[in-house]
């Protein structure tokens, strides 16, 4: 097959952002260029590699299978970029994920111990949801990513073999709203107080979740405001502009006029936070930014 490296980007891309549309985007192509390029490198490997669904789209297995094979081809090209660097070939490279909440609550304080431990190793950081992150994982454009998972804390995709996860913590999920509102001096709200509130949430999509309201909340939220940085949310709440859910593990970074509540008539909302990577061995840079997460 005559396979150009670009082709290969696509793929991945695709694979990572999970439809044509989305791809286009961080390319910087057009939907129809990424659609055509598609096409073309079905035809080039002689069979179906993506499966379009009304949800997006999909690797079949043949796509899997280059997608492994493209993930070494691409990593091999961007090493040999990286040695003609010079001086910067000692540096290893570590990609790195982390769901929204996550960078205020472990990069600080992990970044550091690796300054400390591991000076030669380079971390990369990039934001995103779950899925999206694990897609980036099985795409090869991660190495490493700090997820969230919910009860019943189901591996965070489907297909085999499995990522290789390990616990970093379990965090409570509290409701964050204004110190001088309506909740003013309480440390407590029950379930039914939350049914006609104002919500600011993280904007999402039908493969995406919805972040920021209450799970199992009675009917349908009111999202009034739309936000997926974390500073801009807890602003708008300590402003009054409504409520939004937060980790335990966030109060020390939560801006002053800001209390968080515990939710009462309803159980508990535990969030397991997660170190995943691809299956297989890592490498040592990758072991030892692991092990600065989760000392």
């Amino acid at each position: 097959m005559d396979l150009s490296s670009q082709n290969l980007r696509v793929l991945r891309q695709v694979a990572e952002s999970g439809s044509f549309t989305a791809a286009a985007a961080h390319l910087g192509y057009t939907q129809s260029a990424i659609s055509r390029q598609a096409v073309a490198l079905e035809r080039t490997a002689g069979t179906a590699l993506f499966e379009r669904r009304s949800d997006g789209v999909r690797l079949t297995p043949a796509g899997l299978t280059l997608l492994r094979h493209a993930r070494t081809i691409l990593d091999s090209v961007a090493a040999a970029e990286s040695e003609l660097t010079g001086p910067n070939a000692r540096t290893e490279r570590v990609r790195l994920g982390t769901f929204l909440s996550a960078g205020a609550m472990l990069l600080p304080a992990a970044l550091t111990r690796l300054a400390a431990t591991d000076p030669r190793i380079t971390v990369t950081t990039r934001e995103g949801t779950t899925p999206g992150l694990a897609r980036a994982l099985r795409a090869g454009s991660l190495d490493l990513a700090v997820l969230s998972s919910r009860p019943p804390h189901r591996a965070p995709d489907s297909e085999s073999p499995r990522l290789h996860t390990e616990t970093i913590e379990d965090t409570e999920l509290l409701v964050a709203a204004a110190a001088t509102g309506r909740f003013a001096g309480r440390s407590a709200v029950h379930l039914d107080e939350l049914t006609e509130a104002d919500w600011i949430a993280t904007p999402s999509s039908s493969t995406e979740p919805l972040l920021g309201v209450w799970p199992g909340l009675p009917g349908r939220p009111r999202i009034t405001h739309s936000a997926r940085d974390w500073l801009t949310k807890l602003h708008l709440v300590a402003a009054g502009f409504g409520l939004t859910t937060v980790p335990f593990r966030m109060a020390a970074a939560l801006p002053p006029g800001v209390i968080l509540l515990r939710v009462d008539g309803a159980p508990r909302e535990i969030r397991r936070v997660l170190l995943a990577r691809p299956p297989g061995r890592p490498s040592a840079a990758i072991t030892a930014v692991s092990r600065a997460i989760a000392p």
